[in-house]
This record gives C-alpha cells, structure tokens and sequence, in this order.
C-alpha cells in the first residue's frame, strides 16, 4: 500500500500541488518570494553546515511557520542549555523564515525544499541530521518517506487531531497512516488527540500524549516580560488598566462605544489599545473615534505624556509585555479568529473576547471553567468590564481561574526533551 500511494503522490498529487504552487504568484506575492528565496537554498546550506562542527550530533527541527516556531522554541533553548549538538531549523513560510534569521540559539535557518523526491534526498544527503522533530502538522510525504528510508528517526510534536479532520476521511486515512506508522514517536497536546491518532491503526506504543509547549513558552516569555519596562512606574499608580490586544476593527466596533461609556464613570482607568495592524490610516481612525470625549497618545510620544488616559500602541512586537500592566484585557479577532488566549492569562487577569473563538482551544477552555468571558456585543462589552472594573474580588478570582490554567498546563517541554534524548 505504502509504494501505491508513493507512485501516486510523485506522479500526480505533488506534480499538481506545484503546478498551483507556481500559478499562484500570480495571485500571491507571498508564495512568490517563498519560491524566489529558495533559488539559493542548497548552496547557503552547504555554506551554513561548513562552519559548524559536523562531529556533533545535529537535531533538526521543522516549523511551518512562526506560530509552530514560538512552540518549538523552549525545546531548543532546553536542548541547547544540557547538550553539546548543533540545532538547524527549518521553515516553510517566508514570514517563518525572515523573521527568525536572527535567533540565537539555532546553529543554521534554513528553508525546507519544496516535496519534490530528488530534493528531498539532496535535502538529507546534505543535512545528515541524527534525528528529525516537525511542530504540529507540517509534515510531507517524500521527506518522511527519505527519512524512513535512511532510518533518521522522526518525531511529530504537540501534534493535535480533531475527531472530525479532513485527514480521517476514507481513502485519505489510509495515506496518512503511511506517513504517521514509522514517526519515532508522535507527541499529543492531549488524550484526546492521542485517541484520534491511534484511530489510524498505527503502533498505540509510538502515541503519547504530553501536553502543549505553548504553555512553556508563554509562561517562560511572561517572566522575561516582567524584567522589561515599557512606562515609567508612575504613570499607573492608582489606576486599573485595560488592554485591548491585537483589535480588528469588527473588536473596535463593539468595544469603543462601551470603553466611552466606562471611562464617562471611571476616571482612574487607563486603556492600551493594540491595533493589529498600526498602520497610519488605521492609528488615526481610533484618534477620531476618541478625539470628542477622551484624550489619547501614541506610544512613541510617552515621554510626552500628560494623564491621557487611552494610548494607541503604534509599534509591533510588545504586546505580551504590555500584558504585564494590565488588569483586565480583551483578545482581539474574536468577532473574527481569535488571537492569542495564553498571552494575558498568564498574568492571572480576566480575558475577554468576542464569539468567535471556536479555532483556539484554549478559549474554549477558558469560558468552560470561568476565566474566559464571552462577549457577543456593546452592551455585554460594557456591561463585562463595569463589573470587572467595580468588583475586585470578582476580577481578581476571574483571573486566578486563568493563571491556575497556564500553570496547570506548564510542562511539556521536559516530556518532550526526554523522548527526544532517548533516540539520541
């Protein structure tokens, strides 16, 4: 069954994939640069592997993308804080990519080649990596067929496996089990998804259900945050502070009009607002929503600050440190595809958002036991944060829910790292 599906993956399926993938520049400058950026990939990775010393053992970790990335990294920093090798990490994406150029505490970035046979063999020949660990989901065919075949063993990780994925359709089920029999071992975020794996009839020995790392790295990124100082100390001194984080304007839409009322019966509030996108035209759409009624200031212009009491984040990259400062916050997208829950929960702070929140489980997990709170509209936004607000004994027990759950969540790097030492 396996040579089946192999003749008809490299006969049709990928000869079709990359016939899209090469259409599709056309339509999306994204996939353009992503293939533009490979031109070059063989000859910067023979470059990158002749400056590292190639008689210590080599983990290679894939990533799709940087979300995958942000949950591989506390394995790697854990790896790198106990073990003489050399870590190479490899991404799919552009964003992925050019976004963790820089990062420290991986030997060699790389992109993975395109799931053509040939490159996938001169991908190995030339990596020689002594074991293989994919984040999540981004696995392909001809890479696990090339690293079952050269017995370089394979680990998926915080892999997840809703009941009803497309992958466990009739006909696909089977070529996936193709792909999932011979990983070294397949590493869950929870039982349930270990369950969903073992529906495909593979080894229930190579199943193991550990946890999320998200939960490492949010935690491990909130006590770094806390050592940062974003605000003079003295510019929150009797105030409670809400951040709205990472908005769209469908949050805006229903969050300013009650963050107007709020601010009309409290005075000693402060709200960050996040834009998701801060980009000029959007910055100055929220300095006019506010101009008749409240006063605002740009990040940038903090050291000109004169008691407003709304500042507009016109940077990126701060937002799980602005978190720290915060009492309450809402999690933008939500009325969309929510953003990131872990992030302000981890400060043991209530989190508000939107109705549309079933793609993270950790929202849903959230509302189940209390520390999430679901808002559908204006009036239930202000009436959330009125309470939220007035009652402190009521915040404060909200966002203990939330902080016990990250905490209670935190470990599954040391699982992980200890399946990963034993085929070392």
């Amino acid at each position: 069954m396996k040579l089946f599906w192999h003749l008809l993956y490299n006969i049709i399926f990928y000869p079709a994939l990359y016939l899209i993938i090469l259409i599709s520049p056309l339509l999306n400058e994204k996939i353009k640069s992503s293939i533009r950026d490979r031109k070059y990939l063989f000859p910067r990775l023979i470059q990158s592997l002749a400056k590292i010393d190639r008689s210590k053992k080599l983990i290679w970790f894939h990533s799709s993308s940087m979300g995958e990335f942000e949950q591989a990294k506390p394995i790697i920093e854990k790896i790198k804080s106990e073990k003489d090798v050399n870590i190479v990490v490899s991404f799919f994406s552009p964003s992925g990519y050019r976004n963790s150029l820089n990062y420290p505490h991986a030997d060699i970035i790389t992109y993975l080649p395109f799931d053509k046979l040939s490159l996938t063999k001169k991908f190995l020949d030339i990596l020689k990596p002594s074991i293989a660990i994919f984040m999540r989901y981004d696995i392909w065919p001809n890479m696990i067929w090339q690293l079952e075949q050269k017995n370089i063993p394979y680990f998926i990780v915080d892999a997840t496996m809703r009941s009803n994925s497309k992958r466990t359709l009739p006909i696909i089920k089977n070529f996936h089990k193709q792909l999932y029999q011979s990983a070294a071992k397949i590493l869950t975020v929870s039982e349930n998804d270990a369950k969903n794996f073992l529906s495909f009839g593979i080894n229930k020995n190579i199943v193991k259900a550990v946890g999320d790392t998200r939960y490492d790295r949010v935690y491990q990124k909130s006590l770094q945050a806390k050592e940062k100082n974003l605000f003079k100390e003295e510019i929150f001194k009797n105030k409670k502070v809400l951040i709205l984080g990472s908005t769209w304007e469908s949050d805006e839409e229903v969050l300013f009009p009650a963050i107007n009322k709020l601010l009309k019966y409290n005075k000693d509030i402060i709200v960050i607002i996040v834009p998701h996108e801060p980009t000029e035209i959007h910055l100055e759409k929220i300095e006019n929503y506010f101009s008749e009624k409240q006063r605002t200031i740009r990040f940038s212009l903090m050291n000109n600050y004169n008691d407003e009491n709304i500042i507009i984040v016109d940077s990126i990259g701060i937002l799980l440190t602005l978190y720290k400062y915060a009492d309450v916050a809402y999690v933008g997208g939500s009325f969309k595809q929510i953003h990131n829950v872990l992030e302000p929960a981890v400060y043991g702070i209530p989190v508000i958002y939107g109705p549309k929140y079933e793609n993270s489980q950790e929202a849903i997990k959230l509302k189940e036991i209390g520390g999430g709170i679901v808002i559908q509209n204006k009036k239930e936004a202000y009436k959330t944060l009125r309470k939220l607000f007035s009652d402190e004994s009521y915040r404060k027990s909200i966002g203990l829910i939330c902080i016990n759950y990250v905490k209670n969540n935190i470990g599954a790097t040391e699982s992980i790292i200890k399946e990963i030492y034993s085929h070392l």
